[in-house]
């Protein structure tokens, strides 16, 4: 499965995003995706993404299995990697 953090730079929650990235790294090992939305408008009206930062899991089939939106929501560690595995 794909894991894919969709957010912008230079915004008010690109700190707590890169922060949480940096711990999920540290804790698992594993990176996540970062994708910039304006670099890639057509992955965010396919998965109707508008609110950032966005962290969606994307399966095999390319169907969205779980979405965390906004920076008052982002997931848990473990919520994360279970999709990773």
């Amino acid at each position: 499965m794909r894991v894919v953090c969709v957010y912008r730079d230079n915004q008010d929650y690109t700190r707590t995003v890169d922060e949480w990235l940096e711990n999920f790294h540290h804790q698992t090992g594993r990176e996540i995706e970062i994708m910039d939305p304006d670099k890639n408008p057509g992955f965010c009206e396919a998965y109707d993404i508008v609110e950032y930062p966005t962290v969606i899991a994307i399966g095999h089939d390319a169907s969205a299995r779980a979405v965390w939106r906004g920076k008052d929501s982002l997931p848990l560690i473990n919520d994360v990697l279970f999709y990773m595995i």
